[in-house]
């Protein structure tokens, strides 16, 4: 072997090393970057659908969860409650929930898979305020005599039934958002994802 092949070798394998050694750097400084990208756990939970025992909701009882950082209303009406959904059919801009505010299996007109529980995202439709409860019937809640029940948006004075729906001429557009849910069991129920048909 001359002195050039021998210079011509250590050339190569320096090359080599050099190489391997460089794309090492490059895997070692992509892998992180590209596990950046994914999704936190924490996002992956926001989304992720929220599982509610409702066995302890007593009869115009209600309690709220969160769902993609939206409070999620859910209502165990009575009876009394689901009577005056008739009373104000009248009075509410969509009586029939032709718009698009609710999965199909709530298209009707308590809203809801069973007509004894509402499932419905706590946000008014006109600005995103949250509207309050107002569940006592008659003057007693403040209303007027003739108040069915239901709730009250305090920023512009928007008002919706026990279903939801919002009464005609008030500043919100839509009734309350029906979020995709279905039950696991028959007090167990799943927000934000629709069931497996």
């Amino acid at each position: 072997m001359s002195v050039d092949q021998k210079m011509d070798s250590s050339r190569r394998t320096l090359l080599l090393a050099t190489s391997a050694a460089g794309g090492v750097a490059a895997v070692a400084t992509a892998v992180p970057f590209v596990a950046s990208l994914t999704p936190s756990e924490r996002a992956k939970a926001a989304g992720a659908p929220v599982e509610v025992d409702v066995s302890k909701l007593a009869p115009g009882e209600m309690m709220t969860v969160e769902w993609r950082g939206k409070p999620v209303w859910i209502l165990r009406r009575t009876p009394e409650m689901l009577a005056s959904l008739e009373q104000t059919e009248g009075r509410v801009s969509d009586p029939d929930s032709a718009k698009p505010m609710q999965p199909a299996y709530a298209q009707n007109k308590h809203r809801s898979i069973k007509p004894e529980y509402l499932i419905a995202v706590g946000i008014c439709t006109h600005l995103g305020c949250s509207p309050s409860e107002k569940f006592k019937m008659g003057a007693e809640s403040g209303m007027g005599a003739d108040w069915p029940g239901g709730f009250l948006c305090p920023c512009h004075g928007s008002i919706f039934d026990l279903a939801g729906r919002v009464y005609s001429s008030m500043p919100a557009p839509d009734n309350l958002e029906i979020p995709p849910h279905h039950y696991l069991a028959d007090t167990t129920i799943l927000v934000g994802e629709d069931g497996k048909a």
